[in-house]
Formats: structure tokens, sequence, C-alpha cells
């Protein structure tokens, strides 16, 4: 029986369909292809390293990231923490950091927030999920907006792809004055400054570490808030040297007004080799006196390691033993801290800060390096 014309041909239906179906099969051809194998296969890996070493109660050590949730006890209320033992013997600092997976606790004293400091620290190539952050910030209203800013910087980082993130972040808010009303680099300088501002900057330090350092941690990197370019690889440049305190050399750009073009100057002087000069200064000075360096109202004609390198032929890996250190950019094994190595915020030596963490680090027996050739660069106010 003949099929009625009618029926053959294509109702307005099922033309419809094979529309609707046309468009899904061109949209499936265009669409982004589905995430590779290796590439979740990474991802899960870095979830379940971070996931790992995830905090398992709150009195777990803060550069622990907390993931875990406590056990509630029958009465609704959470149960004590237990008690954890730490074998520090398996801890290690190598040359090979990165291989053996060492944490490196990062520690900024925050007085303002530069965006290009934190795009530099995004930068690192060291494995962010071992990586813990720690700021200290003064309680002002300067401080108020770095802490602000930080904050905003934070939330975009820690809410990004996973590898970016970074293992756990701690700020911390002083709970004295600062001697200083203003932060320009003029007033932050004077020489009558800098005995109070110096002290201050090391009961800050001293907060900042003693909060944050936990028994994981391998290195701590003291960084600026101003160091706003390194090197990417950084750690694994100044780890490789397997040094327990060592320094590289803090320089700034700037617009040369007379050569019309930029150059670079030294900035940070507090990385010395002492001299008979100073220490005659020393022997002569009050129990509550310090020594400066950078000052022409006290020469001490020690050797400036910023005064060293030669900008046109520069040898990165050249290292130079030191007596004293700056703080700008300053890695430290764990070890040297642990052992009592801290920022004196007293006179010690008739040293202070940074230069007096230098000298406590030696008296302790450990060896201070010097980089005088490895640049790290300072903002320009």
């Amino acid at each position: 029986m003949a099929v009625a014309r009618s029926m053959r041909r294509s109702s307005p239906i099922s033309l419809l369909l094979a529309a609707l179906l046309a468009f899904g099969f061109i949209c499936f051809l265009l669409s982004p292809s589905a995430p590779s194998t290796s590439t979740l296969s990474n991802t899960s890996t870095s979830s379940q390293q971070r996931q790992s070493n995830a905090a398992e109660h709150p009195l777990s050590p803060p550069t622990k990231p907390f993931f875990k949730s406590q056990p509630v006890r029958s009465d609704g209320h959470k149960a004590a923490p237990p008690v954890v033992h730490y074998d520090l013997n398996k801890l290690t600092n190598t040359a090979n950091s990165v291989a053996n997976r060492e944490r490196i606790l990062i520690l900024t004293p925050l007085a303002r927030f530069y965006q290009s400091y934190w795009d530099n620290l995004e930068k690192l190539n060291y494995p962010h999920e071992l990586i813990s952050l720690g700021f200290i910030a003064p309680k002002t209203s300067a401080g108020n907006a770095a802490v602000s800013a930080l904050e905003k910087a934070i939330a975009k980082t820690q809410s990004g792809p996973i590898d970016n993130r970074f293992a756990s972040i701690s700020i911390l808010r002083q709970d004295f004055d600062p001697p200083l009303k203003s932060q320009d680099e003029k007033a932050r300088h004077e020489m009558s400054a800098q005995k109070a501002r110096r002290e201050s900057m090391a009961r800050a330090r001293n907060s900042l570490l003693f909060t944050t350092l936990g028994p994981a941690t391998s290195w701590v990197l003291w960084l600026d808030s101003d160091v706003v370019e390194t090197p990417a690889s950084l750690i694994q440049d100044l780890t490789a040297f397997d040094q327990p305190v060592i320094v590289p050399n803090c320089f700034q750009r700037f617009y040369d007004a007379k050569k019309k073009k930029w150059d670079v100057r030294p900035y940070d002087f507090n990385s010395w080799v002492d001299s008979q000069v100073a220490q005659n200064l020393a022997a002569n000075m009050g129990p509550e006196e310090i020594l400066l360096e950078g000052y022409a109202e006290m020469p001490t004609y020690r050797t400036l390691m910023a005064h060293l390198p030669d900008v046109k032929n520069l040898e990165p890996k050249k290292m130079i033993a030191l007596d004293g250190v700056g703080g700008t950019a300053l890695l430290v094994k764990a070890d040297v801290h642990r052992d009592g190595a801290m920022f004196p915020a007293f006179p010690f030596f008739h040293l202070v800060e940074t230069e007096g963490f230098a000298k406590m680090a030696r008296r302790l027996g450990y060896e201070v390096i010097g980089l005088p050739d490895y640049l790290v660069y300072h903002y320009n106010e």
C-alpha cells in the first residue's frame, strides 16, 4: 500500500528536533576539551599533599593549614587536643630543598603594602604548598591600610588555582606603639631615630618569629615588604648554598637624571665586615649606646657589602664572610633561630636588630655569609 504523500513530508516537530541535535553536535565539537588525566592528577596530588599536612586541632602550629574538624564530646563541646610529639631530628635543611620538600616560612614586617611586593612573592617558583607566610603590622592608620590591602591580595591568591596558593598565612598586629609617627623614607633613616626605630623593629621581628615558627619549618626567609624584585628562584638559589645565615645584596633601581637613563645603586648598608675602628668606637661607648652604619657622623670604616659588586660583571655565587647583616632579604636555617638567635631589642655588643642577630648567630658558632653579587631590589620611594 502506498504511503500518503503528506506522511512522507517532514513535520515541523521533526525539523525542530533535527535542528536541536545539529546544534548540540556543533557545540560538542567547538567546546574546550576536558582537562587531561595528567593535569587532573597533578592537581589532585597537590591537594592531597596540602591536606596531609593539615592541622589536626586548634593548637597545631600556625604554619599548618587548618582543614580538619576537631572531635566533639558527648556533651557537645569540642574535645581537648591530644599530646603531639615532633621529632625535629628528622627535619632537614639542605642544599636540595625542593627535592627534600623542605618547608619555608617567609616573614615580613609590614608597615606599608606594595602590590609589586605581593606580585613578586607570587612569582616565586618554589612549590607554594611548601611556603607559609607571616606578617606583623603596627596598630596605626597606616598599618590598618596595609593590612586591608594585604587581605585583599591574599583573598585573590588563596581562592585562585590551587598550585598558586600558599600553605598558610598568619597576620599579627603589634601590641606596642611604633616610635615613629611617619613611615616616609627620610624620617625612617634619620640618625637620631635609629636606636628607637630599630629596637622597635627587633621586637616586631621577634614577636612574628616566635608566634609562627612551627616544628615542620626548615628555613626562615625574612623579606621586607618593600623588596619588590627578586629572581623567581630566590629560595632555591639561597638554600643551594646550604649556609646557616645568608644574605643577598639589596640594591635600588632609580632614574639617573644626569645620564638620562635607569640605573641601580646600593640600598642596604647593614651587611658588613667589621673594622678595628668600629671595635675601638664600641669599646668607648656607654652600655646603652649602639653603633650605626651608613652615617657620616659615625665613620666606622667597615667593609660594606653594598659597595663590593661590579654591577657590570656580577658573579652571583661569590660568597664572603660577614659580621653584620641587613634584613631586607635574609635566609636563616630554622635551627639557628631554635638555638636562640633572635633580634636583640637592646644593645648587644653595641648592636641591635639584624646586626645584633648576626653577632648572636656568630656567638652561637654559626657562619654568616653574604652574596655581594646576588642582587634583590628595594622599592624606590
